[in-house]
């Protein structure tokens, strides 16, 4: 099932929450599904579209070192990213994408490979897609996974807090699991779900 941009919206805002968006392949779709949502500026603080490399270092503070070694598409600088855009923006929630929606390959990364994260109060989650179809499905899926990722992340913090507001202060632990994934005619093959264990800094 879909995850609308305005549930997302409805949950952060019942839980007292602000969000800010960082975009690469999805160049500022998932960021136009939320302002398209009727009184999202009580939640949506704003995004930065880092469609550049050097610009996810320098604007949200991206690791230069993590982006030479390993470029761009890659779990890690997407939840650089989140944390970035979460930094910059004075938000609670930073959801970032980061991935190959084609034609060609990317830093040896082939396409389809997305990565997308969340940085909130209980800390920062990945996940690793592999999807196919074409350009524009992929990143329209990538904003779909977006969607999903952010709403578990908001519901997970609403349910271990026991309320729908709370201390939003602290930053919490972090797991990781891994499972296989199908959306509507299998655009997504895989997905890959990591809840990393260091606190956001």
């Amino acid at each position: 099932m879909t995850v609308e941009a305005s549930e997302v919206l409805l949950a952060l805002g019942e839980a007292g929450a602000t969000l800010a968006v960082a975009e690469s392949l999805t160049g500022g779709l998932l960021a136009a599904e939320f302002v398209a949502v009727p009184g999202a500026s009580r939640v949506f603080r704003g995004s930065v579209t880092a469609y550049a490399t050097e610009i996810k270092a320098s604007v949200l503070g991206v690791d230069a070192g993590l982006l030479a070694a390993h470029g761009a598409v890659d779990p890690q600088v997407a939840g650089q990213m989140a944390e970035g855009v979460r930094r910059l923006m004075g938000a609670d929630y930073g959801v970032a994408t980061t991935g190959v929606a084609g034609p060609e390959p990317q830093d040896g990364q082939p396409v389809g490979t997305v990565h997308l994260a969340v940085a909130g109060p209980g800390g920062v989650s990945t996940t690793s897609l592999r999807l196919s179809a074409g350009r524009a499905t992929i990143r329209r899926r990538t904003v779909e996974a977006a969607l999903e990722l952010l709403g578990d992340a908001v519901r997970r913090r609403r349910v271990s807090e026991g309320g729908p507001a709370g201390n939003r202060t602290s930053d919490g632990p972090r797991s990781s699991s891994v499972h296989t994934a199908n959306t509507r005619g299998g655009a997504m093959d895989t997905a890959q779900s990591e809840h990393d264990r260091a606190p956001r800094t």
